[in-house]
């Protein structure tokens, strides 16, 4: 396709966004809690696999399956991509469901028929407009592209993910002060530690 083929294309489709956009605002007003209209998911399909690099989708996964693998894959989702995904990747979550667009199911056919090239540039890259940031260049928890690698690799392994392995993950969610209390009591508790008296409540003086 000539590059000018292109340049009209990719006007074409932004013409159309911004009306499906604006269309949708009409409607639900600002609200992240709506639902992209069926034009608007369709443009923003072909608008992100005209921005995904060749190249991405042919490019095979460098780091070799194993159990260890999968296993750090993921502990690194429970930990970075769970509060948005769900443990199950199926985006049931409080966060999910106040973003819009949601975030898709990765276990459905729509993310599981993309290549591990395209997976792991929408880990590293993000996608713009959503709620996905990209994680490529990070450094720091995330560890590079070998960890986004790994993830390729559970993500595959997301509609086969057992029971237990929910329940393992979830030890590793980001947890709040709350929860981190609570189930520090619990440990004190099958230690034998002395339970701490309720504290009282402050006495009221009527007048």
């Amino acid at each position: 396709m000539k590059h000018s083929n292109v340049v009209v294309l990719v006007m074409v489709l932004a013409i159309g966004l911004l009306v499906a956009a604006v269309t949708g605002s009409l409607h639900d007003g600002l609200s992240a809690r709506a639902q992209p209209s069926t034009l608007e998911t369709a443009i923003a399909g072909v608008m992100r696999k005209i921005a995904m690099p060749g190249t991405m989708r042919d490019t095979k996964n460098p780091v070799t399956n194993s159990p260890e693998v999968l296993r750090e894959g993921m502990l690194h989702f429970a930990d970075h991509c769970a509060i948005c995904h769900g443990n199950d990747g199926g985006g049931d979550t409080m966060m999910a469901h106040g973003m819009y667009p949601k975030p898709p199911d990765l276990r459905a056919v729509a993310t599981q028929e993309k290549t591990d090239g395209e997976i792991f540039w929408i880990i590293e890259n993000g996608v713009r407009l959503t709620g996905m940031p990209g994680f490529g260049g990070a450094g720091g928890e995330h560890g590079g592209p070998e960890d986004s690698w790994k993830l390729v690799h559970f993500i595959r392994h997301l509609p086969a993910l057992t029971a237990e392995e929910k329940i393992d993950m979830e030890k590793y969610n980001p947890k709040g002060p709350e929860d981190r209390q609570e189930e520090q009591e619990e440990q004190d508790f099958l230690n034998g530690a002395p339970q701490k008296p309720p504290t009282a409540a402050p006495e009221q003086h009527h007048h």
